[in-house]
């Protein structure tokens, strides 16, 4: 019987992407992660990691649809960041009850869903 308190050490999501190659290029760049392994010439699947959070990029080959990541963050910097850097929008700022969410696209139509606190000075959209 194992006796640690924590038997699960993480959860990181898996992205489908086209091109391997041209994903950690737009991870690296205009997201802000680093490469921490993978992604080689010979690579079908890679990791990058952001403020010690990983996501792993996997050729669509091996998983076929979308998918979604939530990305929890300290503050609403990303969110301009990422603007600034051209990522496409997916869906503007709003304030629910949750979070104060944004949702940004890969290259490969996968979502990242980012999130903060709820704003306090503003009603949240979901009760309306």
């Amino acid at each position: 019987m194992n006796t640690s308190p924590h038997q699960i050490e993480c959860a990181i999501p898996i992205l489908p992407v086209s091109d391997l190659a041209r994903s950690v290029v737009f991870y690296t760049g205009p997201l802000g992660f680093k490469l921490d392994w993978g992604g080689g010439e010979d690579s079908c699947i890679c990791s990058v990691s952001r403020d010690g959070c990983a996501i792993m990029l996997s050729q669509r080959d091996m998983i076929s649809e979308p998918a979604w990541v939530w990305i929890g963050c300290e503050d609403e910097s990303p969110f301009e960041m990422w603007r600034s850097n051209g990522v496409k929008v997916h869906q503007e700022p709003r304030n629910c009850s949750w979070a104060y969410e944004m949702k940004f696209e890969d290259l490969d139509g996968n979502i990242l869903w980012l999130g903060t606190e709820p704003r306090r000075d503003e009603p949240f959209e979901d009760q309306k």
